[in-house]
C-alpha cells in the first residue's frame, strides 16, 4: 500500500482545507498569468526584450526566440494552472509550480529592488503591478506553492488518472491555438488603452474618462555618451536612445499623452515634422494610420490592400497616414519596394507597439475615436461595387459589436464547458462504479451470511 496515500487520506480536515485554499490561489493565478500572456504574446516579448536589454543581454537573443520563449511561458503558466485545478499528477505538478516560484520570487527582488524595469508584466497589460506589489505577490504564491507541494496528494481529483491525458491535451492545444490566433489576428481581449471604442483626444478633450491622476515624469536618453533629461512635451529625435525615466511626482496627465503624430516632409530625410496630432483627432471625418513600429521589418505580403485603401481614401477625401519609428532608409526601402505614396509621420516605436501589435497594422480613427482596428494578416477590403460609397456606409466604418461578453461566452464554449462536461461525465462514471462495488459488496456479503446460516442448520 502506498503510505504517502494513506497519510494523504488520514490528514486533519483543517490541514486538506489550507491545501485547498493555497491550491485555489495557485490555480486561479497561474491561469489567469498564463491566458493574459496567450492573449498577447508580443506583448510579453516585449517585457522579455526589456529584461534581457536590463541585464545588458539585448539583442543577444533572435527575435524568434523570444517570441517562442513568450508562447512557452504563457503556456507552461496555464498548463500548470489547469493541472492543479484538476489535480492532475498532483506530486509532479505542484513540484514544478514550487520550482517556478523559487525562480521568479528572486528575479522580482532584484526588480524591486534595482527597478530595471517599470512593471514585471506578470498579468501583461490586464493589471498593472508596481515591481514591490509583484514581489509582495511572489512572497504569497511562494508560500502557497510550498504548502501544496508539502501535501500534493490532499488536493482532490475532479477527473480520474484514465481521463487525465484528455485535458493535459486539450488545455495545451486551447491555449497555443489562443496563442498562435492572437498572433495571426490581434489579441481578443485588448486591454491596452488604444481598444477599439477608446477616445483618444487626451487632452484637446479630456474628459474624467480620459484622465487620471497618474505620475510625472523625466525621461532620460543618450547620445554619444552623454545623457539628458526630457520632458514628455521635448522628447528627442530617433538619433537619441532612450534610457530610463525618473518620477517627479503627480499631475493629472491625458490617457494617451504619449500619442504623436510628426508628419514629416516629403522629399527629405529629416526625421523631425509638423506635430499634427491634434489636428488628427480632432478630424470629424474618418483618418487611416498604417502603424509600423520598424516599417524596414513589416510584413509586406498585403500591400495591393495596403495601396487599394489609400487610393479609396484620396477619393472620399479621408486622411491616410504612414505612423513609424523608422529613419529615412528604411521609409525609402518600404517606398521602393511597395509603390508608397502615401505620406508618412513619425512617432514613438513603443507607442506604436502598444497602439496595435502587428507590423504593420491599420487602424481607423472618426472625431478621435478608434473605430477598427486590422493586423496586416485580416486588411478590410472593399468590393469594387461599394468603391463610391462612403466609409458611414460601409460595414468598415461602423463600430464593431464585438463585445467583451460575447468574447468571454465564446471562451465558456470552446474551453470551459468541454472541460465541464468531461468533468461531469468522469465524477457520474466514478459514483456509478461506486455503487455497482457497494452494490456487488452487500450481495456478496448476503450470500456470505447465508452460507453460514446454512452450515449451522447442517450442523
Amino acid at each position: 500500500m502506498n503510505n504517502s496515500h494513506t497519510t494523504s487520506k488520514a490528514s486533519p480536515i483543517g490541514l486538506k482545507v489550507v491545501v485547498t485554499l493555497c491550491r485555489l490561489v495557485l490555480t486561479l493565478t497561474f491561469i489567469f498569468s498564463g491566458f493574459v500572456k496567450a492573449v498577447d504574446p508580443l506583448g510579453t516579448q516585449y517585457k522579455i526584450d526589456d529584461y534581457l536589454t536590463a541585464m545588458g543581454l539585448g539583442g543577444v537573443l533572435p527575435e524568434l526566440v523570444t517570441l517562442l520563449l513568450s508562447v512557452a511561458l504563457a503556456a507552461t503558466e496555464f498548463c500548470l494552472g489547469i493541472f492543479l485545478l484538476f489535480a492532475i499528477r498532483r506530486r509532479l505538478t505542484s513540484r514544478l509550480v514550487l520550482a517556478m516560484m523559487l525562480l521568479m520570487t528572486p528575479l522580482t527582488l532584484w526588480l524591486a529592488i534595482a527597478n530595471p524595469v517599470s512593471d514585471c508584466g506578470c498579468f501583461g497589460d490586464a493589471v498593472v503591478l508596481t515591481n514591490w506589489q509583484t514581489l509582495w505577490k511572489n512572497v504569497v504564491l511562494l508560500a502557497c506553492a510550498v504548502v501544496v507541494a508539502w501535501r500534493p496528494l490532499d488536493m482532490f481529483r475532479f477527473v480520474s488518472r484514465s481521463n487525465q491525458w484528455i485535458v493535459v491535451n486539450y488545455s495545451a492545444l486551447f491555449i497555443l491555438a489562443v496563442a498562435v490566433w492572437s498572433l495571426y489576428d490581434l489579441p481578443q481581449f485588448d486591454f491596452r488603452p488604444y481598444h477599439i471604442g477608446a477616445n483618444l483626444r487626451g487632452d484637446t478633450d479630456a474628459t474624467p474618462q480620459d484622465s487620471d491622476k497618474q505620475p510625472d515624469y523625466v525621461f532620460i536618453y543618450e547620445k554619444d555618451g552623454q545623457q539628458r533629461e526630457f520632458d514628455i512635451d521635448s522628447l528627442p529625435d530617433s538619433t537619441w536612445t532612450f534610457v530610463d525615466r525618473r518620477e517627479l511626482g503627480t499631475a493629472t496627465v491625458a490617457e494617451y499623452h504619449d500619442l504623436t503624430i510628426d508628419l514629416l516632409p516629403e522629399g527629405t530625410d529629416s526625421d523631425q515634422g509638423e506635430d499634427i496630432t491634434t489636428e488628427v483627432l480632432n478630424d470629424t471625418s474618418y483618418t487611416f494610420l498604417l502603424i509600423a513600429p520598424r516599417i524596414e521589418k513589416a510584413d509586406d505580403a498585403r500591400l495591393d490592400l495596403i495601396n487599394e485603401l489609400y487610393e479609396y481614401s484620396l477619393d472620399h477625401g479621408y486622411r491616410f497616414y504612414c505612423l513609424t519609428a523608422s529613419d529615412a532608409q528604411g521609409r525609402q526601402r518600404w517606398r521602393d519596394m511597395t509603390g508608397a505614396e502615401y505620406p508618412f509621420c513619425f512617432s514613438d516605436e513603443t507607442t506604436l507597439k502598444t497602439v496595435i501589435r502587428s507590423n504593420p497594422g491599420l487602424l481607423l480613427l472618426k472625431d478621435g475615436r478608434v473605430m477598427g482596428k486590422w493586423s496586416h494578416n485580416r486588411l478590410p477590403q472593399i468590393a469594387p461595387e461599394d468603391s463610391a460609397k462612403p466609409l458611414d456606409k460601409l460595414p468598415i466604418g461602423q463600430m464593431p459589436d464585438d463585445s467583451v461578453p460575447g468574447k468571454i461566452l465564446k471562451l465558456l464554449l470552446w474551453f470551459v464547458l468541454p472541460l465541464g462536461l468531461l468533468t461531469l461525465a468522469d465524477r457520474t462514471w466514478a459514483w456509478t462504479k461506486w455503487l455497482r462495488r457497494k452494490r456487488d459488496e452487500e450481495v456478496k456479503g448476503d450470500a456470505e451470511v447465508k452460507g453460514d446460516e446454512e452450515t449451522d442448520i447442517n450442523k
